[in-house]
């Protein structure tokens, strides 16, 4: 054995591959005495060189760095310098209102990005904060974060394991690595076994990682790595490295909000141009006519930004958000709301997504006769039934007799949480051993009553060379004869040897079997090969299967060993369990099926598992593949992209593996959507387009990490969240619809008026009353919309396709000609009196601002008509239309506002003479859709 050196010779970054090394290889490389460890001086040596065991945090961005990232818009910074310009020429009234737009959506922005990533403190919560060390030859008890590469550490049940370890000793060592690997059971450690170099992280049994948690029994072992070095830290590391990426919404809002800047740039270069070239042809100008004219190509740029857009995406995205929560799906992120509702693909996790997370028996068989377990989950309610019907177990005596062995042999236990006693139910130990204490309940068969009548004298803990486990239990009372034969004996002091394991291995040291009425007969061949044929069916279905076996002695053996204990035993049934689907799972699938969105499996469990619960909900189809991490290390990048078209189920991968795949979905285009619960996900999370974790079985990693959290870790929520999204996102383009129908109208209707006229008819104050105040409220209402009742039998919307599509396009064009000629006309019919100068402009701005009041009625759909959805059905347009037409009437009909806004009350003839042009765009908008709206596909 070595002896650990003053200095020993170790490289500055541990990398051997430690699971392929022998326990003695391992401390020699190490350069650490096993029974002594290392001593202080030593540690305090290598904790300079390779640092404290704890994970790195990536510096956050200060406030100030979130403000300039929310002010980093084309649109934003066109409207900063709008309002420089207007404060510049003494317009301080519209600068100030523009500014106030930029402010409030900056501070929206900053106070929910602030909010953010948190996935390195919850890592960080996952390390031990104490660990039991071997230093100077004494156990001794020390901060985690001192632990270094050489160390002697214990691991005993309940303690999260401190650091990566290579074990030197592992006795019924169970670890639960479900939040690392996906693997819903305990996975049993032996510190003699080595392993291929290759071996996946899920099958180096030989090997502790940190942040897992000892579920059973005791261990000791060497740290190997600390730290960032760490499988945990190796995730930390992937999130730190991987950058931002904008949402397909924030993308196609960027440029759109570029083209509408650099249109309106443009052409307010041409008004501008245009009108001083017209002045340069008089006789001569003044100095106030070009400072005018700018103030007109000002009021242009004002009229083609909506300034109002990015407060309203904003805001409305923050009002899906509240609908999302009340749909059980807490958005942490609001640009990623509508991500949800594109995403073509979802990559699940299995265990505690699609999975109940919760091993569950569901298979007896006893005699050549198969009983099903029904019920879900820890609830032991639930019955036997025999071909598909219920049957009375009291007909049925070796099924109790089965159960009672599986409650004897047994470690954990079942308890009720919660006030009123049955409203939950949790296992405190092995899940495995916990679906037989569920069973055995459902049978009216309780631990607490079977162990305290029979106690447990002595017992053969279960190994993972033996694979069984046995116990010997004291029977002192004599039991009436019409009790189960497994009880009536003439002895009135007796032993019962319960055995439980794997099923060939127990079946090999039974000479009978028991009977369906509860009686022993000889264990011939053919029924030896019927029960193993038992076996094999559950197997085939992915069931992890036990044999039970029990025998009755008068008295103790003087001497435990399992040779004289494990003969002639009385073989009584297999029983199967697993870890079961939702049952709202499939419902789901089906429903995301009917979006057109696919369903892929990613999972650290093994394949066999994997495919079986694949199947049994239809997330397999006919034809796909279930491919392993192992293949998929033989895959390069380009194979992988091909494969991952038809496979649905990925199985027994690694976080990498995980990574990959997601890459490989978007480099086809999809958008994915990956859900997880555990560590091993974050970094996949992190990597999709949008990001899901588990609100009560995630850990706090893949909370942190994730765009949405499902507070209910339903499934089910998952596709009420993709409809939600894809109504937000209809939504938006609802109101980009209408504000840019009518922005362009204001475009046109300046441009025109003052390349024909020399004049606009509207002033900047008015644009900007219109876009911010009257225009603002509607195109909100517009993001409360119920969505179109086809919504969930549409296909994903093309990943690429643009926020304003052919059909849109059309609507646009056709909404700026009928605004456009209606505000010129009711401005022309205005200009025939010469003694009412403001009569003009007040019927412009009327005729404007009512008539795209009216028409966001005709925006609440982009194909139903609005008859069919009802014209009042939405209260909030309502109210928003009536808040915005008093706005609207207040500023031509309070006097002090008619200096500020330039405008003149008007009176009866008037609106006679503006009301038929007011409804012309409403009209012109609803023949558009019944004469241009296109053939709604559907998904089959």
């Amino acid at each position: 054995m070595a002896t650990p050196s003053s200095r020993p010779a170790m490289p500055e970054e541990i990398a051997f591959v430690w699971h392929a090394l022998s326990p003695n290889e391992t401390l020699q490389k190490l350069n650490t005495a096993e029974h002594s460890g290392l001593s202080s001086e030593e540690a305090a040596r290598r904790l300079a060189q390779y640092g404290a065991n704890e994970l790195a945090e990536k510096p956050r961005p200060t406030f100030l760095q979130l403000l300039i990232a929310q002010l980093n818009s084309f649109v934003v910074i066109l409207l900063i310098v709008a309002a420089g310009i207007s404060a510049v020429l003494g317009e301080w009234v519209e600068a100030g209102a523009i500014l106030a737009i930029v402010v409030l959506n900056a501070v929206l922005g900053v106070v929910q990005e602030s909010r953010a990533q948190e996935a390195l403190a919850a890592l960080k919560k996952m390390a031990a904060p104490e660990a039991q060390v071997l230093r100077d030859g004494k156990r001794l008890s020390i901060p985690a974060r001192e632990l270094v590469p050489g160390d002697i550490v214990f691991l005993e049940a309940g303690n999260y394991v401190p650091a990566d370890v290579r074990l030197l000793e592992a006795v019924n060592l169970r670890v639960e690595e479900a939040a690392l690997t996906g693997e819903s059971v305990p996975v049993q450690k032996s510190a003699a076994v080595l392993m291929a170099q290759d071996a996946p992280i899920g099958d180096r049994k030989n090997t502790a990682y940190m942040g897992t948690v000892v579920s059973y029994g005791r261990g000791r072992g060497v740290v190997v790595a600390t730290g960032m070095r760490t499988q945990l830290g190796m995730i930390a590391d992937m999130l730190q490295s991987m950058e931002e990426e904008q949402t397909p919404l924030q993308r196609r809002l960027d440029e759109l909000g570029k083209t509408l800047g650099w249109g309106a740039l443009a052409v307010c270069a041409l008004v501008f141009v245009v009108g001083l070239v017209r002045m340069l042809g008089t006789d001569g100008f003044q100095i106030q006519q070009v400072v005018d004219l700018f103030m007109i190509a000002v009021s242009l740029a004002i009229a083609a930004v909506p300034e109002g857009l990015p407060a309203i995406v904003t805001i409305s995205l923050a009002l899906g958000m509240r609908e999302m929560v009340r749909r059980h799906a807490l958005i942490r992120k609001l640009a990623s709301v509508e991500t949800l509702g594109s995403a073509t693909v979802i990559c699940s996790d299995k265990t505690g997504t699609l999975t109940q997370n919760a091993m569950t028996a569901t298979r007896l068989w006893v005699d050549g006769k198969t009983f099903e377990i029904t019920g879900q989950g820890y609830n032991p309610e639930g019955e036997f039934r025999l071909n598909s019907q219920p049957v009375n177990l009291k007909d049925y005596p070796a099924v109790t007799t089965a159960l009672w062995v599986g409650v004897l042999n047994n470690d954990a236990m079942l308890e009720q949480i919660g006030e009123n006693g049955k409203s939950a139910y949790r296992i405190i130990g092995d899940p495995t051993e916990g679906a037989l204490l569920v069973a055995a309940a459902k049978a009216g068969i309780l631990q607490k009553e079977l162990t305290h009548t029979y106690p447990r004298e002595q017992e053969v803990p279960f190994d993972s060379s033996r694979k069984r486990m046995v116990t010997i239990h004291e029977i002192e009372e004599v039991i009436p004869e019409d009790s189960s034969p497994i009880y009536n004996h003439e002895k009135r002091h007796w032993y019962a040897i319960a055995v439980k394991g794997a099923p060939d291995i127990v079946l090999n040291l039974c000479t009978h079997y028991q009977r369906s009425d509860d009686t022993p007969a000889p264990l011939d061949d053919a029924m030896r090969a019927q029960i193993l044929a038992a076996n094999d069916a559950m197997t085939y279905d992915a069931l992890r299967v036990l044999g039970l076996a029990y025998r009755l002695v008068p008295v103790l053996p003087e001497e435990i060993e399992s040779e004289e204990l494990e003969k002639d035993l009385i073989f009584v049934g297999l029983i199967g369990m697993i870890d079961p689907a939702r049952p709202e799972v499939q419902p789901a699938l089906e429903k995301a099926r009917t979006a057109g969105i696919r369903t892929i499996m990613i999972t650290g469990d093994y394949p066999n598992t994997a495919r079986a619960i694949a199947e049994s909900i239809h997330l397999l189809r006919p034809g796909h593949q279930v491919l392993t991490g192992a293949q998929l290390n033989e895959m390069d990048d380009q194979t992988l992209i091909r494969e991952v078209e038809r496979t649905d189920v990925f199985a027994r991968v690694s976080p990498e593996h995980k990574m990959r795949i997601v890459d490989a979905l978007r480099a086809n285009g999809e958008v994915v959507a990956m859900t997880g619960d555990g560590v091993n996900d974050a970094p996949a999370i992190k990597r999709a387009d949008i990001g899901v974790s588990m609100g009560i079985t995630g850990t706090d990693v893949a909370k942190e990490t994730a765009d949405m959290v499902l507070t209910d870790d339903n499934y089910a929520s998952i596709v009420a969240a993709i409809e939600q999204g894809r109504i937000i996102y209809s939504n938006i383009r609802k109101f980009v619809y209408y504000l840019l129908s009518c922005n362009l109208a204001e475009i046109a209707i300046i441009f025109l008026s003052t390349l024909f006229m020399g004049r606009s008819p509207l002033t900047a104050l008015q644009l900007l009353w219109l876009n911010l105040v009257t225009d603002g409220a509607p195109a909100l209402a517009l993001g409360t919309e119920k969505g179109d009742p086809d919504i969930m039998h549409q296909p994903p919307r093309p990943p690429k396709e643009p926020i304003i599509n052919r059909f849109m396009l059309q609507g646009i064009v056709f909404q700026t000609l009928a605004i456009t000629a209606t505000t010129l006309l009711a401005f022309w019919i205005g200009s025939t009196d010469p003694q009412h100068v403001h009569y003009a402009e007040t019927m412009a701005f009327v005729t404007l601002s009512v008539s795209e009041l009216l028409r966001a009625y005709t925006a609440r759909s982009e194909y139903y008509p609005l008859v069919k959805i009802g014209v009042f059905t939405n209260r909030w347009m309502n109210l928003a239309v009536l808040s915005s037409l008093a706005l609207i009437l207040g500023a031509v009909y309070v006097p002090f506002l008619n200096n500020v806004f330039d405008t003149e009350p008007l009176g009866w003839a008037q609106w006679v003479e503006i009301l038929p042009l007011i409804l012309i765009p409403s009209v012109v908008a609803e023949a558009t859709k019944v004469s241009f709206a296109p053939h709604r596909k559907k998904t089959s």
